[in-house]
């Protein structure tokens, strides 16, 4: 599975909530399949992940990617691991 975060630019926040999304997932003990990478929104296309994640800002933006996990607030960790959790579980994942 591949998790892909966007932000604006693909460049500051997508990369501080890719590393806080490995945190999660090693806290939640997910597959260490699961890859997490960043990139800007602009960029990013439904065959680059099976799962996204963006801030509130960005929600417009993503709606034709698929499956995303949209963050209240991009720098709470216990909301993105959270919504990992529970979606990882919808999948049958966790």
């Amino acid at each position: 599975m591949k998790i892909l975060v966007v932000c604006g630019h693909g460049l500051g926040s997508s990369f501080m909530v890719e590393m806080n999304a490995q945190e999660a997932l090693k806290n939640l003990n997910a597959p260490s399949d699961i890859k997490v990478e960043h990139s800007d929104v602009m960029s990013a296309s439904p065959d680059m992940a099976d799962l996204f994640i963006c801030g509130r800002d960005l929600e417009e933006n993503t709606k034709n990617l698929g499956d995303v996990i949209v963050l209240d607030n991009i720098l709470d960790k216990e909301e993105l691991q959270n919504k990992l959790n529970k979606k990882l579980s919808e999948l049958n994942i966790l």
